[in-house]
């Protein structure tokens, strides 16, 4: 059953033009994301918003374009940010690092770099420098971002022995030599690998905490982080235009962070136990969000559409496989690969016609599977989806423009 929005939130939106048609008919249908960029930003503009703008209270970005087109939005100045640091100081088993006033290290997309350049470049009345330096990097006096470059398997030797030099800055500034590491799971694991494949682990400053964000993380992706790090790793899932409603605990149980916001859960198709997210939030002031499709994919605990019990948050719904054994979804694919060998790194599924595809994958050691590896992934696969795919290890699987790997190509 639809979930329509309370009289206070109806009164919150009532001026914003997007939502004046649904107000007159006592409907609100679920929003989509060309809704929100047809006629943007005519269609949220209010007095306030238009002040507010004016003022330096409310910005445009631009979302990661993940799941979709890069998305203008409007919100205000550090929205995410704030979110972020709230879940980190209140988070029950790294919120010590934070109170202990740890500095944050981020490594994550290009894209992420490049903004906080834009940002610093725009405070201070200058041009964005093509390789911004590390000053030009910092986001605020807590946060460095790292990465500068689009595909992390493309690092050089020097610019890992840039980061981890970086990242000594960071933790030998803390009087106790303590720093919170905040990641793209794949990031980390590429920067694990290559400093260990290069000799320089050894001078790999351990951090306090860490967080992985920004993209589904594989479970082999977290195992192989575990392995190397003796510290808490935890969960966090959000949006560019949502903020984060989500924290895992350093065990992998999910704990919703909705304040100011509302979940519904709906079958992606009926019958389905993968569900759409639909998000109601008032987060954000200045373009509130009223059943929203976020555009990501969750299971719950016993299948039903109660929000209350998420287990696990399966990748997005534009990577959803129709096979003859129904719907399948990264987190399920994800299952295999992790039964089958925790040599797997990133891999990819390309569908090749309607009922054949090739999986393509790399290994943390750079080595190719073993042929019982390759038959029990094998064997997973088509118990999952009824379907038989090729496998081809690989030096490398291709990164997306966006900064973040897409597990399923269905380009025939």
């Amino acid at each position: 059953m639809d979930s329509q929005p309370t009289a206070e939130i109806i009164d919150q939106v009532k001026d914003i033009p997007i939502y004046r048609a649904s107000i007159e008919r006592g409907h609100f249908p679920i929003l989509e994301k060309p809704e929100i960029a047809r006629g943007f930003p005519d269609n949220w503009m209010t007095p306030p918003l238009a002040d507010a703008l004016a003022a330096g209270e409310a910005e445009f970005v631009l979302s990661t374009g993940t799941n979709h087109p890069r998305m203008q939005i409007v919100r205000p100045p550090y929205f995410l940010l704030k979110t972020y640091y709230r879940l980190w100081s209140e988070h029950p088993d790294i919120g010590d690092t934070w109170r202990r006033d740890c500095r944050r290290v981020s490594l994550t997309t290009v894209l992420a770099t490049e903004h906080v350049a834009r940002v610093n470049a725009k405070r201070r009345g200058t041009t964005p420098a093509s390789v911004p330096t590390l000053d030009e990097r910092r986001l605020d006096e807590r946060t460095l971002y790292l990465n500068l470059r689009l595909d992390p398997e493309l690092w050089q030797r020097d610019e890992v022995e840039r980061m981890i030099g970086e990242i000594r800055l960071i933790r030998d500034a803390h009087p106790d030599g303590l720093y919170h590491l905040d990641c793209s799971g794949y990031y980390l694991a590429h920067l694990v690998r290559k400093a260990v494949a290069w000799g320089l682990w050894e001078s790999f400053p351990m951090p306090a905490s860490i967080v992985t964000a920004y993209e589904y993380t594989p479970a082999n992706v977290r195992a192989y982080l575990e392995r190397h790090f003796d510290c808490p790793v935890v969960d966090l899932f959000g949006s560019t235009e949502l903020g984060y409603m989500f924290y895992s605990d350093r065990h992998g149980r999910y704990v919703p962070h909705l304040d100011k916001m509302s979940l519904e859960l709906i079958p992606v198709v009926p019958g389905s136990e993968i569900h759409s997210l639909i998000v109601t939030s008032v987060r954000n002031p200045y373009m509130p969000l009223i059943r929203y499709r976020s555009g990501d994919c969750v299971r719950t605990h016993d299948g039903t559409p109660d929000p209350a019990k998420v287990s696990r948050f399966c990748g997005r719904e534009k990577e959803l496989l129709a096979t003859p054994a129904g719907l399948v979804s990264h987190g399920d694919a994800d299952g295999c690969v992790s039964a089958a060998s925790p040599r797997v790194f990133v891999y990819r599924l390309r569908m090749t016609g309607q009922a054949e595809g090739r999986l393509d994958y790399t290994t943390f050691d750079g080595m190719p599977l073993s042929a019982t590896e390759i038959q029990a992934w094998d064997k997973h696969t088509q118990e999952l989806t009824g379907l038989r795919f090729e496998t081809a290890h690989r030096d490398l699987v291709p990164i997306g423009n966006s900064g973040k790997y897409a597990w399923l190509s269905t380009g025939f």
